[in-house]
């Protein structure tokens, strides 16, 4: 009896030693997994224009931050900026707004393969999403934008877009409105002549500039070791290991580089695209830019279906395999696909009411 009551004692201690060296050593993975993402990416909390709770770095679940406070209201140029952003008057016919094809209340995206412009014509490529824009190096899928002030300018005048057909004609339009010509002149106190395309393409890309939500993944960042579960860290962890860092990094885990698209074999045997498109080539005429695009920020990706620069693949799962085959030459299992889209929607964070219309 007393051998027996020593072997249980021993066999209990035993259990309890592997069960502690266990946790130690997963303690120490997350350790690691969490000091190489810090290098890796960046938390929306760590721009140096973030104004956060005093005590926010001190906390340990910081889970009722959803987003950063720019400012306690709204600039006046910002909400010119959103008076703009939501009017259809910046469309020839006034079918369409700028909120049309990048809708705040469906995360920047109309969830459309190709838009419909103010005569209802398609667009050649998807309306990436607004949201986190601003921490993008460049705009448009081809990159021809510096800045989404620039962008805020160049649908407004495409004819398959809003169809304003110049500069000149749209300024005349918003002269004519009693609000804007009250509401350019606060704005723009030390200008003769406020009401200019310039002004106006400034103040929306001012308002798009405070569309920075916080997701669960700054949180985790930021230390909040909650804010991740297990299948979404080993997920993490597939999506540093597999190289979808190489472009997938930084702020805004993308949107600063271009890339081409279909490395290791042609995008559209997977995509199914129904048109071959040259990317930065067709922008160019160069045939070494040919299928270049701008590599796309994978913040809120699990909402801004479809995906790539034709709205090809709906499924995120789908995308993620075919991305891994044609840029990383890798076949990843259904296993680690699972867990690498489960750590994407960690990534999903939406924009304050304030900014919706």
């Amino acid at each position: 009896m007393k051998t027996l009551l020593t072997i249980l004692v021993s066999t209990l201690l035993l259990v309890c030693c592997l069960n502690k060296t266990d946790q130690n050593k997963t303690d120490t993975l997350d350790i690691d997994l969490k000091s190489e993402s810090k290098n890796l990416f960046k938390s929306i909390t760590s721009l140096p224009h973030a104004n956060l709770p005093e005590n926010y770095q001190q906390l340990n679940n910081p889970a009722n931050i959803t987003s950063i406070n720019l400012n306690d209201e709204m600039s006046d140029k910002s909400v010119l900026g959103k008076m703009l952003y939501f009017d259809k008057g910046l469309s020839k016919d006034g079918n369409i707004s700028c909120n049309s094809c990048h809708n705040l209340n469906s995360y920047g995206v109309d969830n459309l393969s190709t838009s419909p412009g103010d005569e209802k014509k398609l667009g050649g490529r998807n309306s990436p999403t607004v949201i986190y824009a601003s921490l993008h190096a460049n705009q448009f899928w081809d990159g021809r934008a510096k800045d989404v002030e620039e962008q805020a300018g160049m649908p407004i005048l495409n004819p398959v877009e809003h169809n304003i057909p110049s500069q000149k004609f749209l300024v005349n339009r918003i002269k004519g409105i009693e609000k804007y010509k009250h509401l350019f002149k606060k704005v723009f106190p030390n200008d003769n002549d406020p009401i200019t395309y310039k002004n106006l393409t400034n103040a929306i890309g001012d308002f798009e500039r405070k569309l920075i939500p916080i997701s669960r993944f700054d949180k985790w960042l930021d230390g909040d070791d909650s804010q991740l579960k297990e299948q979404e860290k080993k997920g993490l962890r597939v999506f540093i290991d597999n190289g979808c860092v190489s472009c997938h990094n930084g702020i805004a885990l993308g949107g600063q580089t271009m890339q081409k698209f279909g490395i290791h074999d042609n995008y559209w045997k997977y995509t199914k695209s129904k048109k071959i498109d040259n990317g930065l080539g067709d922008l160019t005429k160069n045939i070494n830019d040919q299928y270049i695009f701008k590599t796309p920020s994978l913040r809120n990706i699990e909402k801004t279906h479809p995906y790539f620069h034709d709205g090809s693949v709906k499924d995120l799962k789908e995308a993620v395999k075919i991305m891994s085959k044609v840029q990383n030459n890798t076949e990843l299992p259904d296993e680690e696909l699972e867990d690498i889209v489960a750590f994407l929607k960690s990534l999903t964070a939406d924009v304050d009411k304030k900014y919706k219309e």
